[in-house]
């Protein structure tokens, strides 16, 4: 591809965080070029060497090319002309070095020519080498262009960095911290739950937390030892909306608070809410078998019981018995899942009964007396059922 878009005065660069986390020796998940060349000359010079571009982000002068299975995303170089804290007018540039220096990070703004040579102009690699996150010039001025830079600054911390925050990010964070304000909720949402599933998210959510950052996001304290638990439960598999939960969500009003706020999208939502309902239920039971794990499964949903129990993981209640453990690893592996009430109103009406309020009755007495007896199932649970509400006729 660079051969493709490398020609007639033009040069095209792998930038950002490829070669960021490729210095890390971590996993590289995306791969991003800048170049010279505006978005219709890279679109013709692609298209000539036969390959597919769609224009993702033409008015940013972002095309992507698609090279079999793989999709690039390549961006012409820019410079700032005008920043309101949230939207920048730019020109196109042909400077690597003012684009870099437009740019949030050190670690984000180091570049790779195609003759295998890094290009460092703001001392990038020693801050990977550091696992330090630091803003590129004057941190105030960086925030003040993007006010979302400040949860960059402590997501990309918790992602790459080690030790403290970087002081002077931090204080200027502080400081500009009034600027969050006018970012969307979305574009809130999208970096908090990012940053929850990072490898450092604990100690990164402590430094928001005692800098006032994470009062003013969630609208409340959060609850550090029981998300220290989940992360290190869930360390090989980051789950940002259970982490999210076990940080933030006491009672279902927290759900509904942080979906407003953060403007989660439904599912999300819905999961805070029956992680609530569900944690209630099982803090106030000093003990658990399997019969009863398999009812709060049957009643709060299998994810939602596993959420629950992953958080109260090391506090007083309730503690599992054997055969209750097994069922929640089976659970956590999902390799079981909640059991399912058997039956439904066309099987009522089947058996001759007629239409109308009552049939909804006798279900809903049938799953009480189904849900006391530990959900039983099979098709002789399902035959006693049936006989208990039309005798006779089962």
């Amino acid at each position: 591809m660079l051969a493709a878009l490398d020609d007639g005065g033009e040069e095209t660069r792998l930038v950002g965080g490829a070669i960021r986390n490729a210095l890390l020796g971590e996993a590289v998940h995306e791969i991003d070029f800048c170049t010279t060349a505006t978005p219709d000359v890279t679109t013709r010079r692609a298209r000539a060497a036969g390959l597919r571009v769609v224009p993702t982000g033409i008015e940013h002068g972002t095309v992507t090319v698609l090279v079999a299975d793989d999709a690039f995303e390549v961006t012409t170089l820019r410079e700032d002309v005008e920043t309101d804290g949230r939207h920048a007018l730019v020109r196109f540039g042909r400077s690597f070095r003012a684009d870099a220096l437009r740019r949030d990070f050190t670690v984000n703004a180091l570049s790779l020519s195609a003759d295998g040579r890094l290009h460092d102009e703001v001392g990038g690699v020693a801050d990977v080498q550091a696992r330090r996150v630091r803003f590129i010039g004057d941190p105030s001025t960086r925030i003040r262009e993007d006010y979302l830079r400040i949860l960059r600054f402590f997501r990309f911390h918790a992602q790459v960095g080690e030790g403290p925050l970087d002081a002077a990010g931090l204080a200027a964070a502080i400081r500009e911290r009034a600027g969050l304000s006018i970012l969307s909720r979305e574009r809130v949402r999208a970096e908090l739950l990012k940053l929850l599933g990072t490898r450092r998210a604990v100690p990164t959510i402590a430094a928001m937390s005692e800098s006032g950052f994470l009062a003013l996001i969630l609208g409340g304290v959060g609850e550090m030892g029981r998300l220290n638990r989940v992360a290190v439960c869930d360390a090989g598999a980051p789950d940002p909306v259970r982490r999210l939960a076990a940080l933030s969500v006491q009672v279902s009003e927290d759900a509904e608070r942080l979906g407003e706020r953060l403007r989660l999208s439904s599912a999300e939502e819905a999961r805070l809410r029956a992680y609530a309902l569900a944690l209630t239920a099982l803090r106030t039971r000093p003990s658990l078998d399997a019969s009863a794990l398999r009812v709060a499964a049957a009643v709060h949903g299998r994810e939602a019981v596993v959420d629950g129990l992953a958080v109260l993981a090391g506090e007083p209640r309730p503690r599992l018995a054997p055969d209750a453990a097994a069922l929640f690893e089976r659970y956590v592996a999902g390799i079981e899942d909640a059991p399912v009430f058997p039956l439904r109103g066309a099987d009522l009406l089947s058996l001759g009964l007629p239409p109308g309020p009552e049939i909804g009755r006798l279900l809903d007495e049938a799953r009480r007396q189904w849900l006391a007896e530990g959900c039983p199932e099979g098709s002789e649970a399902r035959r006693i059922l049936l006989q208990r509400m039309a005798p006779g006729a089962a």
